[in-house]
């Protein structure tokens, strides 16, 4: 098997996210995995790092599905995937994808060949099967003869709680070794069938099984890996293994198409998964805040003013960074590097654009102020006008609580 190559990232950070040092002399570079087309997208090779995720309607109730997926990609969601769990959702693959051409859609399947035969006929962009639970050796080959003449990839999917009987023998219970040999076989199969436009995945609710599984893949083979800590949980215990699971491995240079699965709504799978890569300067878009956690010294809501901030500008996509800072020791310095900003004080606002002090403002006045602010900022880079406030003159000095001691 081919073993993966390194590459350098090529991260895109806003103002006020950039590194004062080279990462690379820090974290090691993005492993060199070979590129498989995905619809219009690239998966490895070069590309970006691809967010995708999965509905969570029936998929036999057209109107839910085609509804939902459109709200997913208005978030920012690349690929959407559907699972097929029975003929009459496979039968409405067909509708799904006419209403939504322009969509990059995935069917998942289990053991039913035929099902991956109609998300074929349908249209769809890539199949999630495991070769080694659809059928027999006749029905396989069915299905990489026809996703191979419509150049339709395929995605192995090993997850830990579904591993093959033999397997869980041979080692006793799911281990990394385990879920990369059940890669490896699927794997054979589809290579033995001369397939190689393949991705796989390596899935567990346990974070280190998880992370462990593709290290040890990553290691071995150069097929585009999709990171995902499956079952992870509630919105709140989910987001923390995700982003403690696919973290560690996106800061390895492993990775690249995320899905985060989450006990909630698809769309916050969409923002988690998107703040986890600019978390990482590995995508940029939208947003990104950078909040005060607040203390004793706090002297406005600042809890309030940050979310309305956040929430007004979700549909930002654009990226650009946003400081909503509560007092004068780290408030002056965050807001001036980041593309906007608020250090606030009491009972009211230094408003910050571009690492100038342009306006102050009340406590009611912050938010709709910085609004204002990030609006302009927005429509002039769009514009390419490059045009600023003016600063105050002279610029406001932070207090130091230390020249105020006796």
């Amino acid at each position: 098997m081919n073993r993966r190559g390194a590459r350098p990232c090529a991260p895109t950070p806003v103002r006020g996210t950039k590194m004062n040092f080279s990462d690379q002399e820090h974290f090691p570079p993005r492993r060199k995995t070979r590129s498989v087309k995905v619809g219009r997208l690239q998966i490895g090779g070069e590309a970006p790092i691809v967010v995708q995720s999965m509905t969570k309607t029936d998929t036999r109730d057209v109107e839910r599905t085609v509804e939902q997926a459109r709200q997913m990609e208005a978030a920012g969601c690349e690929i959407v995937r559907l699972a097929v769990p029975d003929i009459e959702a496979a039968k409405a693959l067909a509708e799904i994808r006419r209403r939504l051409p322009d969509s990059i859609l995935v069917s998942d399947i289990h053991f039913q060949y035929r099902f991956a035969l109609m998300a074929l006929d349908a249209g769809f962009d890539k199949l999630r099967i495991n070769p080694g639970n659809i059928g027999d050796a006749e029905k396989v080959r069915t299905v990489v003869r026809r996703a191979q003449e419509q150049k339709v990839p395929i995605r192995i999917g090993v997850n830990a709680g579904s591993l093959e009987r033999r397997l869980l023998e041979k080692y006793g219970f799911p281990t990394p070794e385990a879920m990369v040999e059940s890669a490896e076989n699927h794997i054979r199969i589809l290579e033995d069938l001369g397939f190689t436009d393949t991705i796989v995945s390596l899935k567990s609710s346990n974070v280190k099984l998880t992370v462990a599984a593709y290290r040890l893949f990553s290691k071995q083979f150069d097929y585009p890996v999709h990171l995902g800590v499956t079952e992870a949980g509630t919105e709140f215990t989910g987001t923390v293994k995700s982003c403690v699971g696919m973290g560690m491995l996106l800061a390895e240079g492993i990775g690249d198409t995320i899905r985060v699965s989450l006990a909630t709504d698809s769309v916050e799978e969409v923002r988690v998964a998107y703040e986890l890569l600019k978390s990482l300067e590995l995508r940029s878009r939208g947003p990104v805040v950078i909040a005060c956690p607040t203390c004793g010294r706090l002297e406005v809501d600042l809890f309030k003013i940050a979310a309305e901030i956040e929430n007004a500008t979700a549909h930002i996509k654009m990226p650009v960074s946003l400081a909503v800072m509560g007092c004068a020791v780290n408030g002056p310095g965050e807001a001036r590097e980041a593309d906007l900003g608020v250090a606030a004080g009491r009972g009211n606002g230094m408003i910050y654009r571009e690492g100038k002090a342009i306006r102050r403002v009340s406590e009611a006045e912050i938010v709709p102020a910085l609004l204002e602010e990030i609006e302009r900022f927005v429509h002039d880079k769009t514009a390419g006008v490059a045009s600023t406030a003016p600063a105050l003159e002279p610029e406001p000095v932070p207090q130091n609580p230390l020249n105020v001691l006796p």
